[in-house]
């Protein structure tokens, strides 16, 4: 597949992403305003940050395929780590509206939900949606190791277990109205808002660590093991070492050195760095790799010297 065929499917789901937002966010603000239930209007936030979140994923995703530049020496994939991180963000600000609101509602100014048939019809649509939409993204995601689609697929999966808690509340308001023992239940929307703040913060949470791990260039546990050994296994290396691993965007930029013996002719050594480039693009597709090679004597001696100098 070529690079230009990739940015197009990339760029093709996330465009898709943001039409299904647009679509979602109209639906559930004219029925909840209209039936006056927190849960959807809850959920109508959501997916208008949702809009918001897609539509900065598509911007992330066409300036992340930018090739490196001589401001940009590691490419432009940060780009998408930036993009998650402002979609963790706006998750935040999402949950502390609706527990706001939820509070207020529970314990100062009740109101009356109607749980019409619209209303069950709207979060069913978005569950369908939001399914075939994280399906989408998830595939597309794993396709081209791509944090911000990841990003988006992991959103939008959790939009689907928001929406069928809201269904539950609105079906505890609808039972609180023929069974007199049970009208606490006309607070079951405001709670299922409640719940839907928490889920929206948990996920929040996930996506704001691993999108500060990236920006920080913390390397993902193993893989810098992984590479040392798949260097190794290389016919004439003694030895892999001093693995450097970052992730910018969907790309892997990797430095590590290896040793040889110091007699070894130069075009084998160079074959040897070519081998090794590819066996680890096979784990990590797509990966940057350098490799530098040292004589086996002068790594020993190094060694034995550092460890008299102690």
């Amino acid at each position: 597949m070529t690079h230009e065929t990739a940015q197009k499917e990339k760029r093709s789901v996330t465009l898709i992403s943001v039409f299904a937002a647009v679509g979602l966010t109209a639906f559930k603000l004219v029925v909840g305003l209209l039936t006056n239930s927190l849960g959807i209007l809850a959920e109508a936030a959501h997916s208008g940050l949702d809009l918001a979140a897609a539509a900065m994923t598509y911007f992330a995703v066409r300036v992340s395929d930018k090739p490196a530049d001589r401001e940009h020496h590691f490419g432009h994939g940060k780009i998408e780590n930036l993009s998650a991180l402002f979609e963790t963000l706006l998750l935040l600000a999402t949950s502390g509206w609706i527990i706001y609101e939820a509070i207020d509602r529970l314990f100062y100014h009740p109101a009356i939900v109607e749980a019409s048939l619209w209303s069950f019809i709207v979060m069913g649509t978005s569950i369908v949606i939001d399914i075939n939409r994280s399906r989408m993204l998830y595939k597309a995601a794993r396709k081209y190791n791509s944090q911000a689609l990841e990003a988006d697929a992991l959103h939008f999966s959790t939009d689907i277990w928001s929406s069928a808690v809201v269904i539950l509340g609105l079906v505890g308001v609808s039972v609180s109205r023929f069974i007199p023992g049970l009208d606490w239940l006309h607070k079951a929307d405001s709670l299922a808002a409640l719940v839907v703040a928490v889920i929206v913060i948990y996920v929040s949470g996930e996506l704001g660590w691993r999108t500060i791990s990236s920006l920080l260039d913390t390397a993902p546990k193993g893989h810098a093991e992984m590479v040392e050994q798949v260097a190794a296994s290389v016919d004439g290396v003694v030895d892999a070492h001093a693995v450097r691993i970052r992730l910018s965007g969907p790309r892997w930029f990797i430095d590590l050195h290896i040793t040889m013996k110091g007699d070894i002719h130069l075009s084998r050594a160079h074959a040897a760095t070519e081998e090794i480039e590819a066996k680890v693009q096979e784990v990590l597709p797509g990966a940057d790799v350098t490799v530098h090679v040292e004589p086996a004597e002068v790594t020993r001696r190094k060694t034995g010297n550092h460890t008299s100098a102690g």
